[in-house]
């Protein structure tokens, strides 16, 4: 029976421990996608910024695929917004995941230290 119980315990504790690693890389990933994320968005709200600036008369021209095409400038401002809504929200959403992923972590590391803080008086 005791080594049944140390083969379950075993078991137990590479689950915890593989659900702790896969988590703490599922954060770094999430992590880097966020900030990412957050820097088209700064470059983006820098062009709005800029094409905010110019006149309404001025020729605008946006990349499609190998060539340009001139866009008004309202439907241009207004691409641009909702692109960078797109990426707020995205962030927003990364952000809720990269909690989730932090506290799993945290729980996995939680029951880990359980485990061996219990293991010695159970001996």
């Amino acid at each position: 029976m005791a080594t049944l119980s140390d083969e379950t315990l075993r078991k137990i504790l590479v689950q915890i421990q593989q659900t702790a690693i896969q988590s703490q890389r599922a954060l770094n990933v999430s992590t880097q996608q966020i900030s990412s994320k957050d820097r088209e968005r700064k470059i983006l709200q820098l062009t709005i910024k800029e094409i905010s600036a110019m006149d309404e008369d001025v020729h605008l021209y946006k990349g499609v695929g190998k060539m340009f095409m001139m866009e008004p400038h309202k439907t241009m401002i207004g691409d641009l917004k909702s692109q960078e809504k797109e990426l707020t929200d995205d962030i927003n959403n990364l952000n809720k995941k990269a909690k989730f992923l932090e506290k799993q972590f945290n729980d996995a590391q939680a029951q880990l230290r359980d485990i061996f803080h219990h293991a010695p008086k159970q001996q």
